[in-house]
């Protein structure tokens, strides 16, 4: 469920939350908030405007219902930038997106959203802009882009450029000239100071699994939530030939956050001002939604799928009921939930074996070869690799960078939570020879 800001947004209106649906409207033309409120009054919600600021007294409407009403006669037929771009008069699902390269400083000339009959498009002021708009779409959408003179052509459906809309109104013009690989590190770290922002105790999860939900939705094909509240997702890519791999994370933390409580940095180090932190396992989550994001610009030809589990922190419940044929087809799962930099766990306590010394050393060696940095297999504690391996699929789990986890001293390393986003990146781009070691350890076993 979208809030009021993110729809807003999407459809490129300039208003500025102060606090939860409040909005500063001084930033935005007349024309603008005319159609704005005349699309709120269309969809019956209540609001009150004064001194420059307006309340939205209802919660949001979905997006659907909200598309409908801003989507009115004559869009689209024509287009007028000059000092404020006039919302009406763009198509509906490129309007926003539009709002945002020329907020950005990269100026377009004239667009269309595809009219679900082709893909859509974008025409910038000059061949530099294009080339510039066409990088950032590749960096911030994940998505494929074609370019030609002063035209950007976008592979994607309608609804997924509200997506890049919102990602895009994340940056400031000052991070482009900083290049693809800082834009890439800035996202990532939004998300995940917003995963650690939303709470979700053991058996009360919904907040941070409908955040989840909607982060992968754009990226997978089938997601549900299961009987007992885990999020399950499945990505077939390319021809889906090659291996079947499982990505796992859990939603729940083992105490609630403190009321009021900040998220203090110090460098790469992040640490709550009172209480625990939530690193455990929000860091996994954010490694998992950016992998998932990542492959969508590579050539991996094989399934991904998907699982975001509750209560892992009071004994693998959720992971425990999970639908056994979910997991038939997997060869091999990726855990994103080890305490510490650079260790992939490979068995609990040393006596209870996640896989065979085969696919430990590839996954080990992969690490190395992508990260530059001393991975290596190890023994571990408890998690939900448990229950992965203990239905013959070969498992580890993988450090995501927090230390000190359910304690008020826990700590989260973001540089070694970001380099592990380069080891799963590896771990992908290395499918092929994964199979290989696949077979080798079912040789060995």
């Amino acid at each position: 469920m979208k809030t009021w800001n993110q729809l807003f947004i999407r459809q490129g209106f300039e208003m500025v939350e102060v606090k939860d649906r409040v909005f500063d409207e001084s930033g935005e033309s007349e024309d603008n908030l005319s159609f704005l409120y005349e699309c709120l009054d269309r969809v019956g919600v209540d609001y009150s405007r004064a001194g420059g600021m307006v309340t939205i007294l209802d919660q949001a409407v979905e997006e659907a219902i909200w598309l409908e009403a801003v989507d009115v006669p004559g869009r689209g037929r024509t287009e007028s930038i000059g000092s404020a771009l006039i919302i009406r008069q763009f198509d509906t699902y490129i309007s926003g997106l539009v709002k945002e390269f020329n907020r950005l400083g990269l100026k377009t000339i004239i667009s269309c959203d595809g009219h679900r009959r082709r893909r859509p498009h974008i025409g910038f002021v000059d061949e530099e802009t294009a080339e510039m708009a066409e990088s950032l779409l590749r960096t911030v959408g994940m998505v494929k882009v074609t370019q030609h003179r002063r035209n950007v052509r976008i592979h994607v459906e309608q609804k997924e450029l509200l997506d890049i809309c919102e990602s895009l109104h994340t940056l400031k013009a000052t991070d482009l000239e900083k290049g693809e690989a800082w834009i890439q590190r800035v996202q990532f770290e939004q998300r995940l100071e917003r995963l650690l922002q939303i709470d979700g105790v053991s058996g009360s999860e919904e907040s941070i699994r409908s955040f989840v939900k909607e982060e992968l939705e754009p990226w997978v094909d089938q997601m549900k939530v299961d009987h007992y509240g885990n999020l399950i997702c499945r990505k077939a890519f390319r021809r889906g030939s090659g291996p079947t791999i499982l990505l796992s994370a859990h939603l729940d933390t083992a105490k609630e956050f403190c009321e009021d409580r900040r998220i203090l940095k110090d460098g790469s180090t992040w640490r709550s001002s009172e209480g625990i932190l939530g690193a455990d396992d929000r860091a996994g989550i954010a490694v998992l939604v950016e992998t998932i994001k990542r492959l969508h610009a590579t050539d991996f030809n094989g399934t991904v799928k998907v699982i975001c589990s509750v209560e892992e922190e009071v004994g693998l419940q959720g992971a425990k009921r999970v639908d056994e044929s979910f997991l038939w087809d997997v060869d091999a799962a990726f855990v994103l939930d080890r305490r510490g930099n650079r260790d992939i766990v490979t068995s609990c306590g040393g006596y209870e074996p996640f896989c065979d010394e085969a696919f430990g050393e590839w996954v080990e060696q992969t690490a190395l070869a992508y990260s530059h940095d001393d991975w290596a297999c190890t023994d571990g504690g408890s998690s939900d690799a448990r229950v992965w391996a203990s239905n013959s699929i070969q498992t580890v789990n993988v450090s995501v960078g927090y230390q000190m986890e359910h304690t008020d001293d826990e700590r989260l390393d973001v540089d070694a939570c970001y380099e592990t986003v380069r080891v799963m990146e590896g771990v992908f781009a290395e499918a092929r020879s994964l199979g290989r070691a696949l077979r080798g350890s079912r040789r060995s076993g």
